[in-house]
């Protein structure tokens, strides 16, 4: 049941894209998802769109160190220090050192080394998918069958993390935009969502048939210790952070830095910056649960900017051309979908957090 929810959302969020490149179609100057949104709903609309992108982006932000801090602990298990009075241990000890160095690369006011090292990070995905296959077919752990084919209630919170896992919509403008042959952006789409969907399915069937419901958010933390494929699956998770923060977090420096001029001074700018890392420290520090904070932002941020919002803005700029009933069916059915995961796994994933807090 959990396959076939992340293929069938895997053919919206190809849909949904269909519609972004239609509105953009509908006028040349558009460039970012902000811009559909300024002309589909105005200023207000555009500045809708910008919070709810931001948001996002942050939130990705605060998981890049859970992820950090949960891998690393596995790594070295008893490191610990004292800041102050206060002795910090574990994950909350790694994830402060990778905010100290994770920090210098957002004070740069150019991103481009940092995008050039991060564009090997295509690769990642294929590492730690392999490394996972070869831990369960040679590392000791096998492959074995499981009986329980259903979970119902499992599903709100699977749906959330599907909808985060395909939030690539909101740089689809921008990517179409700087592309030099904007008739194949569509090709893109369908490649990208469905080289992902992919990916996503063969790590879902293997850390299953490996782990069952003892599975954890993230694999990672399930293999062997020791084994070099864990290692190198590990080392991989770790390093993408590093780079993928600063460029995570840079959308929502320049709308602020854009918003307040003030903030584009060298010591403001520092000092802002700053202030940023040190705000998703202290989130990631306070709501550590990787697997339901994923849930929480994909049911309340990415279900709204992937499904609900492309079928808005096609409908609002389109309005003077006739839909089909057909068409409408499909689009009123997304908006629905995205409805209904927004509410019930916004609801499930904050009662799972406040449960675990």
């Amino acid at each position: 049941m959990s396959l076939l929810l992340l293929f069938l959302l895997a053919i919206i969020c190809c849909y949904t894209g269909s519609l972004l490149i239609q509105c953009m179609n509908a006028d040349p100057q558009i460039r970012t998802y902000p811009d559909i949104a300024n002309v589909a709903f105005g200023y207000k609309g555009k500045i809708f769109a910008s919070v709810v992108l931001c948001l996002s982006m942050y939130m990705f932000a605060v998981e890049l160190l859970i992820l950090e801090g949960d891998n690393l602990e596995n790594l070295f298990p008893n490191m610990s220090f004292r800041l102050g009075g206060l002795r910090i241990k574990g994950s909350k000890a790694f994830v402060l050192l990778s905010a100290l160095i994770i920090l210098p690369t957002v004070w740069l006011r150019g991103l481009g080394p940092l995008a050039y090292v991060s564009a090997c990070g295509v690769l990642a995905p294929i590492i730690v998918v392999g490394s996972v296959i070869w831990a369960g077919l040679f590392g000791g752990v096998g492959f074995h069958a499981r009986k329980r084919l259903f979970n119902i209630k499992g599903l709100p919170t699977a749906a959330s993390i599907y909808a985060f896992c395909y939030s690539g919509h909101g740089v689809f403008p921008t990517i179409r935009a700087s592309m030099k042959d904007r008739s194949k952006s569509m090709r893109v789409i369908i490649l990208c969502i469905t080289t992902a969907a992919l990916s996503y399915a063969l790590m879902a069937v293997s850390g299953y048939l490996m782990y069952g419901q003892h599975l954890n958010s993230q694999i990672t933390l399930n293999l062997p210790k020791g084994k070099i494929s864990s290692k190198i699956a590990i080392y991989t998770i770790v390093a993408t952070p590093l780079v993928k923060y600063a460029i995570a977090v840079a959308p929502i420096v320049i709308a602020i830095e854009d918003a307040v001029p003030l903030c584009k001074r060298r010591h403001v700018s520092l000092l802002f910056r700053t202030m940023l890392v040190a705000s998703t420290v202290i989130v990631a520090l306070t709501v550590p649960f990787f697997g339901y904070l994923l849930a929480l932002v994909g049911s309340a941020l990415s279900s709204t900017l992937n499904l609900c919002l492309p079928c808005l803005f096609y409908l609002k700029i389109t309005k003077n051309s006739k839909h089909g009933k057909v068409e409408m069916v499909v689009i009123v059915g997304i908006v629905l979908l995205s409805c209904i995961i927004a509410v019930v796994g916004t609801y499930t994933s904050m009662k799972k957090i406040m449960q675990h807090l």
